[in-house]
């Protein structure tokens, strides 16, 4: 039995868990998909809690996907480790599904749409999971929407490109050799190592008009001697970049500095791959199809064209792992409140409405 968008939320609000523990929201999100017509329902895809639902056209045409993320937060709230829907997930779940119930009702005309509910956003690695079990590899298009704070749209507001940063993770143990502090000629100090890395990487010189950033998050040496040298030093830097040619310069001249700066002293060093995700890679032809879409659904006096986040999202490993996929990433704006990925924020759910109307228009030019 199908339900009010609404009801729908509350439901999913309700249960909500974190990544890779996703097992009642795709069990919910399963369930409800079957009981539609039209819809051919996978599961345990993406590692076990993804799902995906597939309609086809009666004509041959293009393979159109729709990705909406599911896991939720883990906050610490009255002395108990609890999983909350603080950036919206249970939202974008709720407003796929109840598109899924409306198109359940028209079909599509011709060529293909794929509805993909992916775990795991919040640690970066679902949408991996998701293109390991080649969910996207035969789609020609690509969208998904998310809830945007009032600091970057406006309650009515709705933007066709939100351009995320590349975000990524390096962490490193530098080696040494420790010996009494009074004797230093007999050490190799891995602290002062760390030291001459961190100003080397503050060093670092990229093109000052794309938004990029290397800071040192972490520096852990020694013990509770201090009178002795620490042979070996845990270091991160967290890297932020706005385009991903300046995340790979970023990487590789900060995996240099790590790798010669010990050898100056006599150390080593032991580098962890970066983790990471990529920024947005720009499709004009996705980005036209989604503005099309938003000006139907709040008018053209409503759209950003372009919203540059600071924030990231796994979604922009699809387009990499596939660069002929046609991939945009649209922001809601809902007057959310205080931010995303606080345990209090709250918006006008009215403004989930404007999600299905916002599918059905993408269908309308692509598969009707």
């Amino acid at each position: 039995m199908t339900k009010p968008l609404l009801d729908i939320y509350a439901d999913l609000h309700s249960i909500a868990e974190p990544a890779w523990n996703e097992h009642k929201t795709a069990a919910y999100i399963a369930n409800y998909l079957k009981s539609l017509p039209g819809f051919e329902v996978q599961t345990g895809l993406a590692g076990g809690t993804g799902v995906v639902a597939v309609m086809k056209g009666k004509m041959p045409g293009e393979k159109v996907g729709f990705r909406a993320d599911i896991d939720a937060l883990l906050f610490n709230k009255d002395g108990k480790t609890t999983a909350i829907h603080a950036c919206g997930h249970d939202s974008h779940a709720s407003m796929l599904l109840a598109f899924a119930d409306q198109i359940s009702k028209t079909g599509i005309n011709r060529g293909e749409l794929k509805l993909i509910f992916q775990p795991a956003e919040e640690v970066d690695t679902g949408s991996r999971a998701v293109i390991k079990d080649k969910v996207v590899d035969d789609l020609d298009w690509l969208f998904a929407m998310h809830l945007r704070p009032v600091q970057e749209l406006k309650p009515n507001e709705c933007c066709p490109l939100l351009q995320h940063g590349s975000n990524y993770i390096m962490e490193a143990v530098i080696h040494g050799k420790g010996a009494h502090a009074g004797r230093p000629h007999l050490a190799v100090n891995t602290a002062e190592i760390a030291v001459q890395i961190i100003n080397a990487v503050n060093s670092l010189r990229e093109d000052p008009s794309i938004q990029h950033s290397a800071k040192v998050t972490k520096i852990v040496a020694g013990g509770k001697s201090l009178n002795t040298i620490p042979d070996s030093c845990e270091i991160a830097f967290d890297l932020r970049a706005q385009t991903n040619e300046i995340m790979r310069s970023l990487i590789s001249k900060i995996t240099s500095i790590i790798e010669e700066v010990p050898k100056l002293y006599g150390g080593s060093s032991e580098i962890k791959a970066p983790e990471g995700v990529p920024a947005a890679e720009i499709d004009e032809d996705a980005i036209r199809v989604a503005k099309n879409a938003l000006v139907k659904v709040v008018g053209a006096e409503n759209i950003v064209d372009k919203l540059v986040s600071p924030g990231a999202d796994d979604f922009h490993f699809y387009k990499l792992h596939k660069p002929t996929l046609k991939a945009a990433y649209m922001g809601i704006g809902c007057g959310l409140t205080p931010g995303l990925h606080d345990p209090e924020m709250h918006f006008d759910q009215e403004a989930l409405y404007k999600g299905p109307k916002i599918y059905q228009e993408i269908v309308n030019q692509l598969l009707m």
